[in-house]
């Protein structure tokens, strides 16, 4: 939903509220950009969010379900400004789909490795 009273998030992608069926969730922990196999963290937020990107799909492939059924979303991303937006949200926005689901990008000073500068947590509505 995007009530008149509240800004029209739908053109930035998202939804400023979301509301979920009865049933399961998964809640998907931050995913970074580590692989299963321990491989070195990509150098850059742009390989880093493909990355994290490719977790994601993994994790709701985990679960059976798509982008479309995400309920939220919480964007952690270090030095975020507008060129981190400008990197990090088209790759985000293609993995969405068209999807919008409810979002929260968040600034932060660091991340569990230093030399990670994106995380990616989900809360996912299972599909019936």
């Amino acid at each position: 939903m995007n009530p008149a009273t509240l800004p029209n998030a739908r053109n930035m992608g998202y939804s400023q509220i979301v509301i979920a069926n009865p049933g399961a969730l998964a809640f998907v922990s931050g995913q970074v950009a580590q692989t299963a196999d321990g491989s070195a963290v990509p150098v850059g937020l742009e390989a880093q969010t493909r990355q994290v990107i490719a977790n994601l799909v993994k994790a709701l492939k985990a679960v059976g379900a798509s982008p479309h059924d995400i309920v939220q979303m919480r964007i952690y991303v270090t030095d975020l400004d507008e060129d981190a937006m400008a990197i990090a949200m088209p790759p985000i926005m293609a993995f969405l789909d068209g999807a919008a689901p409810s979002l929260t990008g968040v600034g932060v000073a660091a991340l569990a490795g230093p030399d990670l500068k994106i995380e990616i947590e989900m809360i996912v509505q299972i599909p019936t």
